[in-house]
């Protein structure tokens, strides 16, 4: 997850704050980027479904905390692995089965000429 801050004033990024998101229970410390921004990564995210979030960003000006709630998709990445991995075993075993198929007509054939 990458957060983006910036100044209600004047839209510059907020640089100088520090930034835990509580997820799902648990508070999660975020990493300041060069950009200005904030990355988090963990496998809380990857969670299908809806979770309370809150932002606390701590400044030395004061701090604020935001509320919410993040929906979190079902991973479709996941799952076209999952099904292009059956999908190609499925290819291999109807190729084994043709070969297979083909070499007992092959047999049949050179016994009957015999």
């Amino acid at each position: 997850m990458t957060i983006r801050l910036s100044r209600l004033i004047d839209n510059a990024p907020v640089r100088d704050a520090a930034v835990t998101v509580t997820l799902r229970g648990v508070a999660h410390p975020t990493t300041a980027e060069a950009d200005g921004s904030f990355t988090l990564q963990t496998k809380d995210l990857a969670i299908p479904g809806a979770a309370a979030v809150d932002f606390q960003v701590a400044q030395a000006a004061g701090s604020e905390t935001l509320k919410g709630t993040l929906e979190v998709a079902a991973g479709a990445g996941s799952s076209n692995d999952k099904n292009s991995a059956r999908q190609l075993w499925w290819w291999v075993l109807n190729f084994a089965v043709c070969i297979g198929f083909l070499w007992l007509i092959s047999r049949r054939r050179k016994s009957a000429q015999e």
